[in-house]
């Protein structure tokens, strides 16, 4: 069709056009990807594992597919994606870029792989994550630390950086992340790139390792607004072997994002978060997002200032609830079953209890140990009401601010992160500094509600803007209206998408 530099820069959405008009085929735009990986991993390191042979299989079994059969597949069908590899694939080595789960291959498919199978989406390979999606920035990875596309001096932000640079980084068209507290949106602000996290229970979470439970999103990372919307639907609806998965169906979130392209919000009402701004963000974060609520006015919402008054403590209510559930998940990794073993030396008894705590002293990176320590101790006698208790009375409170703000405006708006991509290092000595850039994207999980983030332009360091967009429970449509708007309008300003702006070094030379 092209050549690999410009066929890896159309959207997913474009891709799934050119296959079905047979402008490319789904082969072609595998090899197209691999070889930017190929070019690209020295740089970005976004993967931890390269699933080419059964990419490239999947790919030629959808080629083989008669005309008939792929009529009856989704737009994105043939379409490369990457995983994150907190999400389980058969065949393929999933370990959380943890030790503990070094080698373990997977004899199941998540249910959101068994669907991207089923829409014949072939899967390049698992990215790389903060250890069990434990952190910040992707630098508690046991195995490697991935860099920002727009700085490699940078980090991509986490849980989810790997997923987030991939797609930045054009090493794929699209993603799946996990968010436990923002894991694919903050990522998706500090590289350019779309995250979404999907009403909690809207996207099963069978096969999702799970870090902590009520909290834990599937979600889609991507370049548009589209491209998630058309990936959501897919990978949407109720599975009956996740207990907390919403009967529904997926929501109408194509036709929302392809009505917001039209760029007439009239009748919409916006609601500006007064919490969310101030001390701690940037002004180059609060200039981009203030000009991207202007757009919308533009286009006719109708924007008010809406109070959360419980947000504030959210942080607070997340680092209780969150660790104490990672104390009870990650129980489960004691070098019975799967996974690490490692015995005691010989001077010391062979028992299981010591076989456990040698295991996880050595398939433990710092940042779970910390988080698994926190949460046994909120958990234990004599503290379970007076910290996990309260904590969840706040997490109920900050429930009730949402329920009420959307009693008077359709969607809420606020900056996806305070800041924009930090170096490495800056924060990893100061555990509550990396914390607390989670004030923005927190909430959302605490309440489950469905939560975008899209690029809002460059900050005055020259690095992405992420602008946030929430929506009322099991609505998530209602976000993707005005986020398409959004985008569009933006694009507009700076002549195309954001995303091909970025200078991709590592694709000098792929024109073939």
């Amino acid at each position: 069709m092209t050549n690999v530099a410009d066929l890896v820069k159309l959207s997913a959405a474009e891709m799934g056009a050119a296959i079905k008009k047979g402008e490319v085929s789904s082969r072609e735009l595998v090899d197209a990807h691999l070889d930017v990986i190929e070019a690209a991993e020295p740089s970005v390191q976004a993967f931890l594992k390269v699933s080419a042979d059964e990419a490239r299989e999947q790919a030629d079994a959808f080629d083989a597919k008669s005309a008939e059969e792929k009529a009856a597949l989704p737009e994105l069908a043939g379409v490369p994606i990457a995983i994150k590899d907190m999400i389980v694939t058969k065949g393929i080595e999933t370990t959380a870029a943890s030790k503990i789960l070094e080698g373990w291959i997977p004899p199941y498919d998540a249910t959101v792989i068994e669907k991207l199978k089923a829409a014949g989406m072939p899967i390049l390979g698992k990215t790389n994550l903060d250890e069990f999606a434990q952190g910040s920035s992707t630098e508690h990875s046991a195995y490697k630390t991935t860099h920002n596309p727009w700085d490699t001096d940078r980090v991509p932000g986490g849980s989810g950086g790997g997923s987030a640079s991939a797609v930045a980084a054009f090493e794929a068209p699209l993603a799946l992340g996990t968010d436990t507290g923002g894991s694919i949106r903050q990522p998706g602000a500090l590289t350019g790139t779309v995250g979404v996290k999907p009403t909690y229970g809207g996207v099963s979470r069978f096969g999702a390792i799970a870090m902590a439970s009520s909290l834990d999103q599937i979600g889609p990372c991507s370049r548009t607004v589209l491209d998630s919307a058309l990936l959501q639907e897919i990978i949407g609806g109720h599975d009956k072997r996740d207990s907390t998965s919403i009967p529904e169906g997926p929501r109408p979130m194509v036709a929302a994002a392809r009505e917001g392209m039209k760029r007439d919000l009239k009748g919409l009402k916006v609601g500006l978060i007064k919490e969310l701004g101030g001390d701690g963000f940037q002004p180059g974060v609060e200039a981009r997002f203030n000009e991207g609520v202007k757009k919308l006015e533009e286009m006719g919402a109708e924007v008010t200032e809406v109070s959360l008054p419980h947000l504030p403590y959210s942080l607070g209510a997340y680092y209780i609830i969150m660790p104490s559930e990672v104390s009870s998940n990650l129980a489960r990794y004691d070098g019975m079953r799967y996974g690490l073993r490692v015995m005691p030396p010989d001077n010391v008894p062979q028992t299981a209890a010591n076989m456990m705590a040698y295991t996880r002293e050595a398939g433990f990176g710092d940042e779970v140990k910390r988080r698994i320590i926190l949460g046994t101790y909120a958990l234990s006698a004599g503290y379970y009401d007076a910290w996990y208790g309260s904590a969840q009375k706040v997490r109920t409170l900050i429930i009730d601010d949402f329920k009420k703000a959307f009693e008077k405006v359709d969607v809420l708006v606020g900056p996806t992160s305070p800041v924009t991509a930090f170096k490495f290092g800056e924060k990893t000595e100061d555990p509550m500094a990396m914390y607390a850039i989670d004030i923005t994207t927190i909430p959302a999980n605490l309440a489950g509600v469905p939560a975008m983030s899209i690029p809002a332009g460059l900050s005055d360091d020259g690095l992405p803007v992420g602008f946030q967009f929430i929506a009322p429970q099991q609505r998530d449509e209602v976000m993707y209206k005005p986020a398409a708007a959004l985008e569009a309008a933006l694009e507009d300003e700076w002549n195309g998408p954001i995303w091909k702006s970025l200078n991709a070094s590592w694709l000098d030379g792929q024109a073939k």
